[in-house]
Formats: structure tokens, sequence, C-alpha cells
């Protein structure tokens, strides 16, 4: 591997990291939201807020033209990369506890590595599949480490269910329109994406959106509406596609893991836990699993060693 990869590999691990860690905050802070809007209003801000956001930030950089073939696909990657994931997770999210959400979310990997199999065939290796075995536990070490001091204890088969669906539909994204994300940069991908799924979200969304007081909402609400706007999906979704051009799908994923770790963190912070030993050695485990991960092999690589022999 020469400088140059290695150089795009580390960005990309910095991108995907930093993007966890806005989603990892983006749990507790958009359930709180959740508690004052409905699920379809909280998702219409996400999408119209994010393609906004995407739009205005375009006109500052050079224009890049999409063929009309590629719109088409970008109209399908909106609905499984943003529609679909977004909406059915803050629908899950809105029917469940944010501990149940956060344990639904460490099935991705696996997901994505099956997905990844089935459509890019991947190769599913000993050293993934036991990344994302050492990731789990770590993150599952967590979530129940943190269960006690949760105050929320309700939850629902159907929320469940709704969060893993938008699971297997950021898998599909990840998988299906990688050539997408390598063909064109992260602004251009997400404000025609937002854009879609924008379109698609309004005509049902607009009776919840029409009868909210605006003005009534006070400025620690807003403030929180603008963090699950601007930056756990404006910011997030650049950060995540940035790395998405350099790493291969299940690396992409394995790093849901790290938002437990963020949700475990900010808990101890805001005084509401501790961080004993076994947060220490859940965290060292999550990333363990994911340099695991990093060290499978991917199809390409095995093809060129078999060319070699």
């Amino acid at each position: 591997m020469n400088k140059l990869t290695t150089d795009k590999s580390i960005k990309g691990h910095v991108a995907i990291l930093a993007a966890s860690v806005m989603w990892g905050l983006n749990a507790p802070i958009g359930k709180v939201v959740l508690n004052s809007f409905s699920a379809l209003s909280v998702t219409t801000f996400r999408m119209v807020g994010a393609a906004a956001a995407f739009w205005i930030f375009s006109f500052f950089l050079p224009k890049e033209h999409v063929s009309s073939k590629d719109l088409l696909r970008l109209f399908f990657a909106a609905l499984f990369g943003v529609l679909f994931n977004q909406g059915l997770f803050t629908f899950g999210l809105s029917l469940t506890s944010p501990i149940d959400a956060s344990i639904i979310t460490t099935t991705a990997p696996i997901i994505t590595m099956i997905v990844a199999a089935i459509y890019l065939k991947e190769p599913i290796t000993h050293k993934k599949v036991l990344g994302i075995f050492i990731g789990a536990l770590g993150a599952l070490i967590l979530i129940f480490s943190s269960q006690a001091s949760s105050t929320s204890a309700s939850s629902s088969i159907l929320g469940d269910i709704l969060c893993l669906l938008a699971q297997l539909s950021f898998a599909i994204y990840l998988t299906v329109f990688k050539d997408l994300i390598l063909k064109y940069s992260p602004i251009t991908i997400s404000k025609w994406i937002f854009i879609y799924a924008s379109i698609c979200i309004i005509p049902f969304s607009y009776r919840d959106i029409s009868v909210i007081d605006f003005s009534a909402i006070p400025i620690d609400m807003i403030l929180r509406i603008a963090y699950v706007v601007l930056v756990a999906t404006f910011l997030a979704y650049i950060c995540m596609m940035t790395g998405q051009r350099t790493l291969r799908p299940t690396i992409v994923s394995m790093y849901n893991y790290v938002q437990p770790i963020v949700a475990s963190i900010s808990t101890v912070i805001l005084g509401m836990d501790t961080f004993g030993w076994k947060k220490w050695i859940a965290i060292g485990l999550v990333f363990l699993g994911v340099y695991i991960v990093t060290q499978s092999k991917s199809k390409a690589q095995i093809e060129a060693e078999r060319k070699k022999d």
C-alpha cells in the first residue's frame, strides 16, 4: 500500500469516525426532539433542512454535471440512503427506547457484510467475522452497562423492527450505490438525494408540519433541531460519504459501534453515569474489532494475489 493510498485511508477513517460521533450524540438529542414533535415532522426537518444546506453550499463550489441515468439512480439511492434509513429509524426511535435502538444498530456491520457478499461479491473472511463479533461484543457491553442508568424503559417490537429495517436500508445504500459515491463529490450526491427525499416525504408530512407553531418553539429546542439537521445530517453525511470513497462498505458500517461509546461518554459528562472498567474494556473491544476488519482482505486484494500466483 503506497503513501497516497494510506493517506486516503486515514482520511476516510477520520471522516467516518467523525460522522459516527455526530450520530452517536444524535440519539439522545433526537429523542428529546421527538418528545415535542411527531416522527414524521422530525424526519422532514432533517431532509428538507439538509437539502437546503447542501444546495446553498453547492453554489460556492464548481458545478458538477450529473447524467440523466445517474439522476435516476440517485433517486433510488435517496430512498435507501435517506428516506427509508432516516424515516424508519426515526419512527422506530419514537416507539422504542434509545437502548433498544442502540442495540439494533450493532446489526449493521453483519447486514452490510452479507449484502456486500451478495452484491459486490466481497469475501466473508475469518478476520471480518471475528472483527464484527468482537466489535459487537464491545458495543453490547457498553449498552447493557448503561441500561441500569437509563430512565426510559419503553420499547416495542414494532419500533425494534423499524430500526432493524433502517439498518438493512443503509446497508443496501452502502453497497449498491458505492460506484456513484466514487464518481461524484459528496456535496453533489447529497444535494440530489436529499432533495429527492424531501419531495417524497412532504406530501405525507404536510399536515404534521402545517399545525406547528414555529414562533412558540423555545430556543433550546431550536438548538436541538439545528443539531439534528445541520450536524447529525448535513455534516455527518459529508463525512460519511468522504469515508465511503476510500473504505469498503463493511468497514464503514463497523463504525456504528462507535455510537454507543459516544452515548456512554456523553452520559458520564452529564453526570448521569460513571465510567468503570467495563466501559474501558468495551471501548477497547470496539476499536479492536474495527482494526481486525480493516485488516481483512478485499475482493480486489484476493484477485491481485491470485494473479501473482
